[in-house]
């Protein structure tokens, strides 16, 4: 595995466990996370802040389908599913977007969908 595939797959095994530490050392200290949406924060001081949203509860569950990697991009296919405080799981996929920089992540862009069927 690349040096940039083994550092997407440490910093996803860290979000796993909400591990700041080991997430924080995956990126560039100028990194931008980007979900359409959403929101875009810069910097590692904001990207902490968002490991553990005040909307969640609990450690997320990733799951990597898939990874594939051209020059410094690589990008990730997988689910995540992470418990609301207001009450509901949600069940997501996701595409991630890495731009890399020297084995570290730069610049995230995450592509999220809901899975279940909306209730009407």
């Amino acid at each position: 595995m690349s040096q940039n595939k083994t550092t997407v797959q440490s910093y996803m095994d860290a979000f796993n466990l909400l591990n700041h530490e080991a997430i924080l050392n995956c990126l560039t200290d100028d990194v931008v996370w980007h979900i359409p949406g959403s929101f875009t924060i810069e910097g590692k001081a904001a990207f902490d802040k968002e490991i553990e949203n005040d909307n969640f509860t609990g450690k997320p569950i990733i799951e990597i389908i898939r990874m594939v990697e051209e020059n410094d991009i690589v990008i990730a296919e997988g689910t995540v599913q992470c418990q609301l405080k207001s009450g509901p799981v949600l069940n997501l996929v996701f595409c991630d977007v890495f731009h890399m920089r020297n084995g570290k992540i730069k610049q995230l862009t995450s592509y999220l969908m809901n899975t279940e069927a909306p209730t009407h």
